[in-house]
């Protein structure tokens, strides 16, 4: 999937959608309105829409905030260990 997303296992609707976060992660100042519609037609709602827009903001600035502040990234046990936490308790814990 993150090696070869076109070939990826998933279907065409989220294919669609992984198509237009990557415009918004690269191009966000030359998104055109048929890009949006083509995301439309493939059955994504507004909402569906706005949330992948938001998160892959979030995470963009996420990304920046901790590359410049010094935040290092968490080892793979770390990661291990948080699923674990998350799994169990969920973030409301």
């Amino acid at each position: 999937m993150l090696e070869d997303p076109e070939s990826a296992p998933i279907s065409p609707a989220e294919r669609s959608l992984l198509a237009f976060v990557r415009s918004v992660n690269g191009r966000s100042f030359e998104l055109r309105d048929d890009e949006v519609r083509a995301v439309q037609s493939a059955g994504w709602s507004d909402e569906a829409i706005y949330d992948a827009v938001t998160v892959s903001a979030l995470f963009n600035f996420y990304n920046r905030w901790c590359d410049a502040t010094g935040v290092s990234a968490m080892s793979e046990e770390a990661h291990r260990e948080s699923g674990k936490r998350l799994a169990r308790f969920g973030y409301a814990a």
